[in-house]
């Protein structure tokens, strides 16, 4: 039995958009399910998109989320370069193997004559020309040059492309796992550029080949590219490799929040939420928010992940990666897009926070503080982790909710301070910190008859007295459970709080 190999391969042209990610996440739980092996190829062929940093932006995030390939770009592996720039030698070798069979041939067509031609056609009523079996027999190749006349052009210096000679009047046909038959007329098809003018594969020559060659077994990749799949299986058997060539898996897009449209890179910034595993930053114009800086987990984001476009079937929601391995199979993905929905993910986040221990979550707490130039003790960490991990949605939350227990100079809520907060209390609070300093211990069992003594002797309301003393606190009227609240900060911390707060909120 053939072993399973599967391939990540994106581009290095900018950040890895979220439906990136699903895309790895699928081929990463096929292989693993099956026993097999994750690639990452780093398909950098196209030099006029490409952009620095891209590659090691891929690699962190694939790292962060736990998709970690077996073998591939910074990794290594028995069929290396996996980098597709390395590999032009190889692409050029097979693009000339093409030409002597009669299945590609030496384009040199300036733009300037694809364009007229073009024009021409359409003058004529062809409503979409385009370079193929119609066209090719009057433009400047090898098909319509002799042989001398192609040599000479060859060994001039003149730019070409070499194209992919695209038969007229037969039926291409696939056996998607995820779309079932799919049929293709040649006639509808392009001559694809095999090999650029600048000497680079185009994708269509360049996967298929570094697929063939790896032995990758299964192609699982976004629908996009199901149009091309029909050129892809035409280099597959003019190569003779068609006997086994890999199976096709094309997932269903990831579709805006209102469901209308591809959710694109600049929808986060539109919709308010991440579409990206981490930040990316660079220059003023080209800034995005990750899921990571965000305050997600990386197990929520793939659990969520895996709902758009796969259901188990089972009522199960709440997904470990290895359950996602255990239960995934591509029969249960659909064909139609999913529609993404950030408040389903913080639910996720939510819920696999809920699962996390505290000790894990406590180096999460640690770096979400130090990112925001906090250092924290493994002590405080677990304290704060404590206090709010049934509260929180985003591990951010941690820090927003938790900072006053490690930094006294608050920010008093204003809507309290000026509708809420009566300067007639003040004497009253005075004499609960007297109180607390007399008390021989510190523990619920202590100050619940305490604060419940104070409410009774000043005929207060409850609703009054938790809020005001989480003001004086923390600086807000909402938190955790009060005497949690009063035990972390300590004794002396609660007294000094109490009588600076009281000072701020009598203040104009």
């Amino acid at each position: 039995m053939t072993k399973v190999r599967v391939r990540f391969a994106p581009s290095p042209t900018g950040p890895l958009h979220i439906g990136g990610i699903r895309t790895a996440l699928y081929n990463y739980l096929f292989a693993k399910q099956q026993n097999g092996r994750f690639i990452l190829r780093i398909e950098d062929t196209d030099q006029a998109r490409f952009v620095p940093g891209a590659e090691e932006y891929i690699i962190e995030s694939l790292k962060w989320v736990g998709l970690n390939p077996d073998e591939g770009q910074g990794i290594g592996g028995d069929y290396q370069p996996y980098r597709q720039s390395e590999r032009q030698d190889i692409y050029h070798k097979h693009a000339l193997e093409l030409i002597q069979k009669g299945f590609a041939y030496y384009a040199f067509d300036t733009p300037e004559e694809i364009e007229a031609m073009k024009a021409k056609f359409i003058s004529e009523g062809v409503f979409v020309p385009k370079y193929d079996f119609n066209t090719r027999s009057i433009m400047r190749n090898s098909l319509t040059l002799d042989k001398l006349q192609t040599d000479e052009l060859l060994n001039s210096g003149v730019p070409y492309v070499i194209r992919l000679k695209v038969p007229n009047d037969e039926v291409v046909e696939i056996t998607d796992k995820i779309r079932g038959h799919v049929r293709f007329a040649t006639e509808e098809l392009d001559d694809k550029i095999l090999i650029k003018s600048d000497g680079l594969p185009t994708y269509h020559m360049a996967n298929v080949v570094d697929d063939r060659l790896m032995k990758i077994t299964h192609v699982i990749r976004g629908e996009e590219w199901l149009s091309s799949t029909a050129h892809h299986v035409l280099l597959y058997r003019y190569f003779g490799w068609e006997s086994e060539m890999p199976e096709f898996a094309h997932l269903p897009l990831i579709l805006k929040p209102n469901g209308h449209g591809k959710l694109s890179k600049r929808d986060g910034a539109q919709f308010g939420f991440p579409v990206f595993p981490l930040d990316w930053i660079q220059g003023e114009d080209d800034v995005f928010s990750g899921f990571r800086e965000a305050g997600f987990l990386p197990e929520a984001l793939l659990n969520f992940l895996a709902f758009l476009g796969w259901n188990p079937g089972t009522e199960k929601e709440l997904y470990s990666l290895e359950e996602l391995i255990q239960d995934f199979s591509i029969d249960h993905i659909v064909k139609s897009g999913a529609r993404f929905d950030y408040e389903k993910a913080k639910w996720f986040n939510q819920q696999h926070i809920q699962r996390t221990s505290d000790n894990d979550l406590q180096h999460e707490v640690i770096r979400i503080f130090k990112a925001n130039h906090v250092d924290l003790t493994h002590e405080q960490a677990l304290q704060i982790v404590s206090l709010y991990k049934e509260r929180i949605v985003l591990l951010t939350d941690f820090y927003h909710q938790g900072l006053y227990l490690v930094q006294s100079d608050l920010n008093y809520n204003i809507d309290f301070k000026e509708k809420k907060w009566k300067s007639e209390w003040t004497d009253s609070y005075q004499n609960l910190t007297q109180i607390f300093d007399s008390l021989e211990s510190w523990n619920q069992e202590v100050l619940e008859p305490v604060i419940k003594q104070f409410i009774s002797d000043y005929q207060y309301k409850m609703g009054d007295v938790l809020p005001s003393l989480r003001v004086m606190l923390s600086g807000i009227p909402t938190g955790p459970d009060i005497y949690k609240m009063l035990i972390s900060l300590g004794r002396e911390q609660v007294i000094l709080r109490i009588q600076k707060g009281i000072t701020s909120l009598n203040s104009k």
